[in-house]
């Protein structure tokens, strides 16, 4: 994460104060909590909590513990009522337990109320247990905004054993999220000559690569080495690169067509399942408006690999394969709005070019077909 004020000085929140990671961290680090607060405030989701009970009751019985669930999304009125129950139990330190949406609104609870935060991940879907950001969304489930946070987590304990419960779903789309930065990050910031840009859409690379030779093996052996390599790059490295590159490096279109998908996809599918397919998106908005052929080829190789994993190609595979024009509309609009990070992006997006883009992203590569496509929705909507 980054930020640049008036006076030309560049902030970085890089990364958290401290990570402990491993087979059984959490049986370990009882200590390192104590440290943050004895009242903590623990928030999950109402059946994360009660599974995670036993894995943290040893570590928190010395402690004046309270737990509130966060409800279904990190959304305004939870956050109302999670700050009210932090300051009724007097609370020095908020932990999240969870996946992205229960750590996204730890830290913001967290931020808002200036105290320490801990970020316990239960599953290696997102990066959110690394980034000094927490993303809001309506009680719907529909992305708003995201805000940026004064630090990253004080602590993140990464316990293998803990992930390993989460439904294999969870890694996929995990490696589905990670994956983006290469994407995203070297079409927005690849030209840069910044030391630590440079360095960022390297680590970009380098997540890519890992993931491509490893994700096959570590789905297949869960708990095993490769898989905690993978598990790693998902929840760890993938946030590294957001806190040396900052938001430049972070999202374009990828993860803009994944939030206007959240205005018609209800829960049908999750953040990193969208993010993956709107990778496929991104490409073929390269392939059509700049004529890459370089992006044609990367479209195919990614292809193969969802196909291999079990990511997302299409819109039917995240449950909207009867999806309308006017949702189809809907979510170009949303994800083609003024603030929105597809304008990072080093060319203009017309919304019909997404449209197309979105419902085209297993073709092959014909760009006379395409042609045709984009005049037929043209004229629908003329």
């Amino acid at each position: 994460m980054s930020t640049q004020t008036s006076n030309s000085l560049f902030t970085l929140t890089i990364a958290p104060a401290k990570v402990i990671r491993g087979a059984g961290a959490l049986t370990n680090c009882g200590e390192a909590i104590a440290r943050k607060g004895n009242r903590p405030l623990i928030l999950g989701g109402d059946r994360t909590l009660a599974i995670t009970e036993t894995h943290l009751q040893p570590i928190l019985q010395q402690l004046q513990v309270a737990q509130a669930s966060y409800g279904a999304d990190c959304c305004e009125a939870s956050l109302s009522l999670l700050k009210q129950k932090a300051t009724l139990h007097q609370a020095d330190v908020i932990i999240g337990v969870g996946g992205g949406k229960a750590l996204d609104t730890a830290k913001l609870v967290a931020h808002q109320l200036q105290l320490p935060v801990v970020t316990i991940p239960t599953s290696a879907a997102t990066c959110a247990a690394w980034t000094a950001l927490s993303n809001v969304y309506s009680e719907s489930g529909a992305f708003l905004y995201d805000v940026t946070l004064s630090q990253c987590p004080d602590l993140l304990i990464l316990d293998y054993d803990l992930i390993e419960t989460a439904p294999q779903r969870t890694l996929v789309a995990g490696i589905g999220d990670a994956i983006a930065k290469w994407y995203e990050a070297s079409v927005s910031s690849g030209h840069s000559e910044q030391t630590l840009i440079i360095s960022a859409v390297q680590q970009a690379r380098v997540l890519r690569d890992i993931l491509f030779q490893k994700s096959a093996a570590a789905l297949q052996t869960p708990g095993s080495d490769i898989w905690r390599e993978v598990v790693d790059a998902t929840v760890l490295l993938a946030g590294v690169i957001g806190g040396i590159g900052g938001a430049q490096c972070r999202t374009v279109a990828a993860h803009a067509v994944h939030n206007g998908l959240t205005h018609i996809c209800k829960h049908d599918s999750i953040h990193g399942e969208k993010v993956a397919y709107g990778i496929l998106v991104q490409l073929r908005l390269e392939e059509m408006v700049q004529g890459s052929q370089l992006a044609a080829a990367a479209r195919q190789q990614l292809l193969k690999f969802y196909t291999e994993i079990g990511l997302p190609q299409k819109l039917s595979d995240l449950g909207l394969g009867n999806i309308t024009l006017s949702e189809l509309q809907t979510a170009a609009e949303i994800a083609t709005s003024p603030n929105s990070d597809i304008h990072r992006l080093p060319f203009k997006v017309a919304l019909e070019q997404l449209m197309a883009a979105m419902v085209s992203t297993t073709a092959p590569i014909d760009t006379t077909a395409l042609r045709v496509l984009i005049r037929g929705i043209d004229e629908v909507q003329e």
